[in-house]
């Protein structure tokens, strides 16, 4: 086990434009907060009143940035989390102190991303820079509202809600939930798809301190498992991070809550005052017990409040004086959380399959020790392997001979040969057996003596004796054996067999006689029944052909139209109809030049990546140059003939940073002619969306507007010509999602190139759910 550490508990401060100054103050090493008050003159004079508070944490972020935050909390537990060791990162205070912006972060805005998102990417990076490890990632959230668990990522289609209530279950390896789905994540951008799906089903409200509360706690759990790539080495670690954003203490006087909002409050408060009568159990040496299961929230994370992992705690607090109450009893909880300390300890398991083909090898090299002893000893014929049939067998005769008395003694080479002997000689004993009862089963009729059943019966045939047991004497074993003695008679021993025969032969007889006749009926009957059906099918079949061929030709030839509906479709369905009709050419062009510019996009995109590495490259070339230069400076120069001598390093550093600027004027130039390629394909573009939009409005009033008389008036070749029609109203394609993510890529990429996973994963997130709400409304109009 690794050694005891205490709690690292840092303050997180709101910033705010009536921060308290005469009343929250700081240390001059950013590490202590003091809180003064003025003391209430309505007590009287003598006023015991305590007054001042001074608190000593690990760090005080006061106006910080996302990024300070994420480097002063949570870099190192993160990265010691790759190495072996869980971590847990936990976010408390009052309720509107910012602790999902702590944790969660903005995510409209790459750069106010919280600490949950720059994990998940850490974890990546990390992952990239160890090549030599094989590293699994899965994630899982879950919601605890109200004293009930839920996964928050179980509305994803392959997963589905589930039928049991999730549990939460304890065994050797520590806590787990029970029916919590656990997903695995290949890419960084497949993380931040899950976590923006369990942001959007988080249960938050709003009240007079906060317009989105949450109203639950959150738990977004990362599990990694590392492999070596070395096949040699067994064992492997595996370790979790727990990203915990606490809900929020409410004073229900200054909240306002209602209601629903009350309830929740009231479990809100009551779950974090278990969590407080934990951390002071914990922080207590005394104690010996701990109430963890007095809530769920402390059942589910006993193993990260002190246990083995390393355990962070922000506390989110208010700079305002009307917070001041609220304040004291937040950084009381950090000092409390100071006092618990934990027992960090590397996870590490044994792969069950590498570990049996390293005995295997093992194994094999030690036969060869064997083997290399044997012959030194002149041990020749010594075989170490298993034995194969045929020498079971030669061993299996060896036995039978020795026991006949043919074969004096058996030879004995190894080990191996001496069990399998003893094992021969109980296999010829258990055949022996087998064969003395087999023979006695031949000669005479044994019956068990615990067989009741079997007994009644032979005493009705009458095969007891006159003493009234069975014939014969008993052999110790169960079985009566033995000659009938002649006070049987053998004709009525015959007799009563034969009554027993008679009377089976009788009772099958019965069943016999009615089981032909009941099959016969049975067939006779289904056959009677299906021939008539079968005929009715065909002439009514017949019937209506005949019908249809009348009908048709009765019917005078003219052109099929389709009946117009009493009320107008949607414009959406309609769009879709014309888009598949009279619009197809004008959709299929708008559609190809679409994936032209999206190709276009695309090779913008990978070619404007290859001018940031390149650019990076250059970077560094020239920070080596200019160092091997100050080095050259520092130890002198040297000249010859009035050229200036340089060694061959700073040479070729020189070359390549020639080769590298070459390079970057190349995808430059070529990075511009994408840019001229893809504004002129918008163009196209929007030329066909702005027809194709004209065109269907045209279409849809005079299919649908236009009475059935006039319809003939704007046929081709008539007086009315298209588009002469009133436009009451454009139905307003504009831009769709791919090309509002396309054009935020362009803008971004060069500021940020580690943001298009970010970004993408909440475009996949937002069309998901623009999609459900399409699908809402459209089911709810067709109740209507």
């Amino acid at each position: 086990m690794g050694t005891r550490k205490k709690v690292h508990a840092f303050v997180r401060v709101k910033p705010t434009d009536d921060f308290a100054h005469e009343m929250i103050t700081y240390g001059d090493d950013n590490k202590t907060i003091d809180i003064h008050l003025k003391k209430d003159t309505r007590r009287g004079v003598v006023n015991n009143q305590q007054t001042d508070w001074s608190f000593k944490l690990d760090g005080v972020l006061h106006d910080a940035s996302q990024d300070l935050v994420y480097e002063t909390v949570a870099k190192d537990v993160v990265s010691q989390a790759l190495d072996g060791y869980n971590g847990t990162i936990m976010c408390y205070g009052q309720t509107g102190a910012g602790k999902t912006y702590t944790m969660t972060g903005a995510t409209e805005n790459y750069k106010h991303r919280g600490i949950l998102p720059r994990a998940l990417q850490q974890v990546f990076r990390m992952i990239e820079e160890r090549p030599t490890h094989a590293i699994t990632v899965r994630v899982s959230y879950l919601e605890i509202y109200n004293e009930s668990l839920f996964d928050l990522l179980s509305t994803l289609p392959y997963v589905g809600p589930s039928v049991t209530p999730m549990t939460i279950v304890e065994n050797p390896q520590g806590v787990f939930i029970k029916g919590l789905s656990v997903h695995l994540t290949s890419q960084e951008e497949d993380a931040f798809s899950l976590l923006f799906e369990g942001e959007t089903n988080r249960i938050i409200a709003s009240h007079t301190m906060n317009k989105s509360s949450s109203r639950s706690h959150c738990i977004f759990t990362i599990y990694m498992e590392a492999h070596s790539r070395t096949l040699s080495n067994e064992k492997y670690i595996t370790s979790k991070i727990n990203l915990v954003d606490l809900a929020g203490s409410e004073r229900l006087g200054k909240s306002g809550s209602e209601g629903r909002v009350l309830k929740e409050a009231t479990y809100i408060n009551k779950s974090l005052s278990f969590l407080e009568q934990a951390i002071i159990a914990l922080g207590d040496q005394k104690r010996d017990h701990i109430p963890f299961r007095q809530c769920k929230l402390t059942h589910a994370l006993k193993d990260s409040l002190g246990g083995n992992c390393n355990l962070v705690l922000v506390t989110n607090i208010y700079g305002e004086a009307a917070q001041l109450e609220e304040t004291l009893s937040s950084l009381r909880f950090a000092s409390r959380m100071k006092l618990v300390t934990t027992e960090p300890a590397i996870n590490e398991k044994y792969d069950a399959e590498r570990m049996v083909k390293n005995l295997e090898k093992e194994l094999a090299l030690l036969k060869q020790e064997l083997a290399i002893h044997d012959s030194l000893a002149n041990r020749t014929l010594v075989n170490y392997d298993p034995m194969d049939e045929i020498q079971i067998a030669e061993i299996n005769s060896q036995v039978r001979r020795y026991l006949e008395g043919t074969l004096d003694e058996i030879d004995i080479i190894n080990l191996r040969q001496i069990q399998e002997v003893f094992n021969q000689f109980r296999v010829v004993l258990s055949q022996q057996e087998q064969e003395v009862e087999s023979s006695l089963r031949r000669k005479y009729t044994l019956i068990d003596k615990n067989d009741f059943a079997t007994i009644s019966a032979v005493q009705k045939a009458g095969l007891m004796d006159v003493d009234g047991h069975l014939v014969g004497e008993p052999d110790g074993q169960g079985f009566g054996l033995g000659v009938a003695p002649f006070s049987i008679k053998p004709g009525k021993k015959s007799k009563s067999k034969k009554t027993i025969k008679e009377q089976f032969s009788s009772s099958a007889r019965k069943e016999g006689a009615s089981s032909p006749v009941s099959k016969e009926l049975e067939v006779s009957t289904s056959k009677s029944q299906l021939t008539p059906s079968s005929k009715d099918g065909d002439v009514k079949d017949m019937l209506l052909r005949d019908r249809e061929t009348s009908n048709t030709s009765d019917s005078p030839k003219e052109e099929l139209r389709p009946l117009r509906p009493s009320t107008p479709p949607s414009k959406p369905v309609a769009f879709e109809d014309f888009k598949n009709e009279r619009g197809s050419e004008i959709n299929r062009i708008f559609k190809e030049n679409k994936s032209i510019l999206n190709e276009r996009r695309k090779r913008a995109s990978e070619t404007t990546q290859r001018i940031n590495a390149i650019k990076r490259e250059i970077d560094v070339t020239k920070e080596a140059l200019n160092f091997q230069k100050s080095l050259r400076e520092k130890q002198g120069e040297y000249e010859n003939k009035g050229l200036m001598i340089i060694d061959e390093e700073e040479f070729l550093l020189i070359l390549k940073l020639k080769d590298l600027k070459k390079q970057y004027r190349t995808e430059y130039q070529d990075l511009r002619d994408l840019r001229a390629e893809i504004q002129y394909c918008q163009h196209l573009v929007d030329q066909c969306r702005h027809r194709l939009l004209t065109e269907f409005d045209i279409w849809y009033n005079e299919s649908f507007f236009v009475p059935e008389d006039l319809q003939v008036a704007v046929k081709p070749g008539c007086s009315i010509r298209p588009g002469m029609m009133p436009v009451s109203r454009i139905v307003s394609l504009g831009e769709d999602d791919q090309d509002k993510f396309s054009q935020l890529q362009q803008t971004m990429l060069s500021e940020g190139p580690d943001s298009i996973s970010f970004y993408n994963a909440k475009v996949k997130t937002e069309q998901k759910q623009n999609y459900l709400k399409t699908m809402m409304g459209f089911q709810q109009t067709q109740r209507k």
